[in-house]
């Protein structure tokens, strides 16, 4: 609990006695509760509706088409034969 042992809880508890005064620590106790448990609450719904947009994101992508795989390395295409090279070869 925060690295906080029972020797320290029992100082804060006796400085916050003082300070406070017993009449007035226990309604302070309770708006503590009160407190930590509305921000327990608001931090759960934050997750909730942050997983919910994730998800609602995936499910909107299209999904990625895989490309067939190439066939070896590929030569590149021999260039047309010239005028020169047609009047060699008749």
């Amino acid at each position: 609990m925060f690295g906080i042992g029972m020797p320290e809880l029992i100082v804060i508890f006796i400085v916050a006695l003082l300070v406070f005064g017993p009449k007035k620590l226990p309604d302070l106790g309770k708006a503590l509760g009160r407190g930590l448990a509305e921000f327990k609450r608001a931090s759960e719904d934050l997750k909730e509706s942050l997983t919910t947009d994730f998800s609602l994101e995936e499910e909107e992508k299209p999904p990625t088409q895989a490309r067939p795989p190439a066939e070896g390395p590929t030569s590149p295409p021999e260039p047309p034969p010239s005028k020169d090279d047609l009047a060699d070869a008749s």
